[in-house]
């Protein structure tokens, strides 16, 4: 029995293996079960290098340890130092957030797991000379596996039997497809074009090339994050920088400087760094996202990186190819069109593509359509075949020295004969039909371009329904400002004329891929043409490189192998699960579905989460502006901290908590827009600046006519909440009845807690004199906020001009830079 040991290093497993001589099965027979469990028990396993999901232990430690948790304990041992149990009421919401974050996302882990194992990817392997479906994680080094078109290549491996062609686009960006045979090796992360074979696995699990390009990325850090997770993560960061020193100078300035109490004085630093801290803000962030995650996966869709979220919510251009989006997947052969009559009836045309279909092995949309219609016996054994591919535009079989057929793009295939027979494939296309030549060639398969004659034969006519709901889907995405572009394989008339009849805008602005022969062209006619027709694979990924460096926002949506590197490219990727594997491997988003109708409630998803995050932080940081600049100001004129750490929970549970989580859940279409942290600061800048003008004047009152500190403490929460209100309620316009109730019940809320709960907060009752004080800056309160919002608007409007201009010439800056400087990939 192998001896096995494991030790946690760098949060990895690292795994002592006892060695196991490599062993090179029969491709007929493969591993048998048992040499398969030794491997898997020895550790030779695919097993992937982190899991899909967290695990429980990880999702209650990161909810538990966060730096702002650790120091609301640390401020909550210090309360509890000075004796001062009553200001400890911020300790339950600090609790009811942790609780709430850990049971949101283990919901969220359980909902996921179920719906993963949809998704998890599958290889088909050879065991004990029987083949078999299973999970890649249940492979191991040494068995036979079968890749074929469309497979992504989930291990190191080398071909033992067949050939194919392979795309290592993703490891080494270059889309060249590379020929495989006996004995050639394959990288892990690459993916089959076109063909068939049978490899031996050599490396797997950690060993393999992807999973070391992986462990690389993590050891350098390389963790993109979306600019709403980006923007919230500098904020929380020089909150807690800040958070240290200016704590100690405030404890220093009440108990030293003051001469007041350590009781007193600790209870006021506390309560001004709670201000400071933005205790529900990140928690909110997080559970909205996973709660989009979990509602999107209720509508049978897979999200593979949570930052698409945001991403969707920005998406403003939409590329979509035209099989299997605008059109079903499934294909029909309509006719056959002779092109020469009197030498080849139909019978004829039927025998050779019979003959033609049964020796290709491509599993593909297009021959399965071919198959189903010519069912005739093969009559003859193929000497040669040629895979179509994306970039080729054609495939071919030879039976003979002298009898060679190809099938493909009538362009491609006649050159410079192809005016001869324009008028006739025109015809066609303009019925929307996906028009294939077959011809006789006299030269041999392995030509570089086609140079000897070409007869053609006949046309043959091919069709897909298009979706029930594309129109429709369609109209919503032009409604919401989203353009379509359609970016295909097929003759550029025949998609216009689909995408037409689907409803997309500016469908007549075609071109013809094959003319944007240099990146300049290809730039221009990513902004000018909406249709675009005989585009190669690497020609996709341009298309969408030069609408990023346009300064758009791009989603993809494909399923096709040809789609993978412009899916990789997006800044959001859309796959429908039905199409190919490797498509979905690399898709941020997969609609196991495969129905392209799901998508604006995939959009519409990403914008309502986006929208209400970016609102709910408004009442957030009303609160963290206030609370820093009065910490400052209390600093500088050596003035008492007002509010105690009670108050301030009353008031953010009232004023912000509730309200926040509610707001974070209403449905949201409007497209995001603008830098996610200017627009929340520019909206909370009203609220915090009115606090702050308010309460300094309520504490000039306090020096002037010696108020009672505990009296001036409670008009300076009274009136913080007034403000919170005003922009709770600036915030809720226009109204709805669900927000109606939200602000009436959160003022009776306050009012309830101000009459019945005094002591639990720390208020008190209030003098003639305070509460003439009270009123005078309540009344004072909505037009301080008009005045405030209005000066604020007034340099918005002045300075936006000026940054809609420097926004242009930075994108065309970046689209001039577009054909030296690649957009960064992100890594597998």
């Amino acid at each position: 029995m192998a001896l096995r040991a494991s030790a946690k290093k760098n949060s990895e497993i690292i795994q002592v293996r006892q060695e196991i001589p490599v062993f090179c099965a029969s491709p007929e027979l493969g591993l048998t079960a048992q040499q398969a469990s030794e491997r898997m028990q020895n550790g030779y396993g695919n097993t992937p290098i982190e899991p899909p999901t967290k695990t429980v232990g990880q999702i209650i430690r990161s909810n538990l340890l966060t730096y702002f948790n650790i120091v609301f304990f640390a401020l909550a041992a210090c309360i509890i130092a000075v004796g001062s149990w009553k200001n400890l009421t911020f300790m339950p919401v600090v609790l009811a957030n942790i609780l709430i974050g850990i049971v949101q996302e283990l919901r969220a882990k359980k909902t996921l797991d179920k719906l993963s194992i949809l998704s998890t990817p599958k290889g088909i392997i050879v065991r004990d000379g029987v083949i078999r479906t299973v999970s890649v994680e249940d492979t191991v080094r040494d068995d036979i596996v079968v890749f074929a078109q469309g497979n992504q290549i989930f291990a190191d491996a080398i071909v033992v039997s067949g050939e194919c062609q392979v795309n290592e686009a993703l490891m080494t960006g270059e889309a060249d497809e590379i020929k495989k045979t006996a004995g050639d090796e394959l990288m892990s992360g690459s993916f089959v074009v076109s063909g068939s074979v049978r490899a031996r696995l050599t490396r797997v699990g950690k060993d393999s090339y992807v999973s070391r390009l992986t462990l690389e990325s993590k050891k350098n850090n390389r963790i993109t994050q979306s600019e709403m997770m980006r923007s919230l993560s500098v904020l929380v960061k020089w909150i807690g920088i800040m958070l240290i020193p200016i704590g100690a100078v405030m404890a220093v300035k009440e108990i030293v400087w003051l001469d007041r109490s350590v009781q007193a004085g600790v209870v006021s630093t506390v309560g001004a760094l709670v201000g400071m801290i933005p205790e529900g803000l990140y928690l909110l962030t997080s559970i909205a996202l996973v709660a989009a995650v979990v509602r999107l996966a209720q509508r049978k869709t897979i999200v593979h990186d949570m930052n698409c979220i945001e991403t969707l919510a920005r998406v403003d251009t939409l590329c979509v190819d035209k099989t299997g989006t605008i059109t079903e997947n499934k294909m029909i052969v309509e006719d056959v069109c002779l092109l020469c009559k009197d030498r080849f009836i139909e019978d004829d045309i039927r025998m050779i593509m019979s003959d033609y279909v049964y020796a290709m092995q491509d599993d593909n949309d297009t021959m399965a359509a071919l198959r189903k219609y010519f069912k005739g016996q093969p009559t003859q054994v193929a000497r040669e075949t040629l895979p179509f591919t994306s970039v080729r535009k054609y495939g071919g079989v030879s039976f003979h020295e002298d009898e060679t057929y190809l099938l493909g793009a009538p362009e491609v295939i006649l050159g410079e004969n192809y005016d001869n027979y324009r008028d006739k494939i025109d015809y066609y296309s303009r019925k929307g039909c996906r028009v294939l030549l077959l011809a006789i060639y006299d030269g041999r398969l392995s030509d570089e371009a086609l140079t000897e004659k070409i007869f053609p034969l006949a046309l043959i006519l091919l069709a897909n329904k298009i979706r029930k709901n594309a129109p429709e889907t369609f109209k919503y995405f032009e409604k919401q400002g989203v353009t379509i572009k359609v970016i295909s394989g097929d003759n550029p008339l025949t998609v216009s004329e689909v995408a037409k009849r689907a409803g997309i805008a500016n469908a007549d602005k075609y071109i013809d891929a094959r003319t944007l022969d240099d990146d300049r062209k290809l730039r221009a006619a990513a902004e000018q043409y909406t249709v675009f027709g005989r585009v190669t694979p690497d020609q996709k990924r341009k298309l969408i490189r030069a609408l990023k460096a346009a300064g758009h926002t791009v989603a993809m949506t494909g399923d096709g192998v040809n789609d993978v590197l412009a899916l990789k490219e997006a800044d959001c990727s859309v796959a429908m699960a039905s199409g190919s594997e490797v498509a979905c491997q690399v898709s941020h988003v997969v609609l196991l579905n495969s129905n392209f109708a799901s998508m604006p409630s995939v959009v519409m998803e990403g914008r309502r989460v986006i929208n209400n995050i970016e609102r709910s932080a408004v009442l957030y940081l009303v609160k963290n502006i206030f609370s820093f600049v009065l910490a400052l100001i209390t600093l500088f004129f050596t003035l008492p901290y007002p509010l105690t750490p009670s108050q301030l929970s009353l008031v953010s549970t009232v004023c912000i908590g509730i309200p926040s989580f509610v707001l974070a859940m209403e449905p949201n279409e409007n497209l995001v827009r603008g830098k996610f942290l200017r627009n929340v600061i520019y909206r909370a800048l009203p609220g915090g600046f009115s606090d702050i003008i308010l309460i300094v004047g309520v504490m000039l009152f306090y020096v002037a006519f010696d108020f009672p500190v505990e009296e001036m403490s409670t008009i300076c929460a009274i009136i913080m909440a007034i403000v919170g209100m005003l922009v709770l309620h600036r915030l809720c316009i226009p109204y709805n009845s669900m927000r109606k109730f939200l602000v009436i019940s959160m003022c009776v809320t306050f009012a309830i807690m101000l009459i019945f709960f005094k002591e639990l907060f720390t208020l008190t009752s209030l003098s003639y004199q305070s509460i003439l004080v009270l009123v005078v800056f309540s009344l004072l309160a909505y037009p301080l906020m008009k005045l405030l919002i209005r000066g604020f608007d007034r340099i918005e409007k002045k300075f936006a001009p000026l940054q809609a201009g420097t926004k242009k010439k930075i994108a065309r800056t970046t689209s001039r830079a577009g054909r030296h400087v690649a957009a960064p990939k992100r890594k597998y």
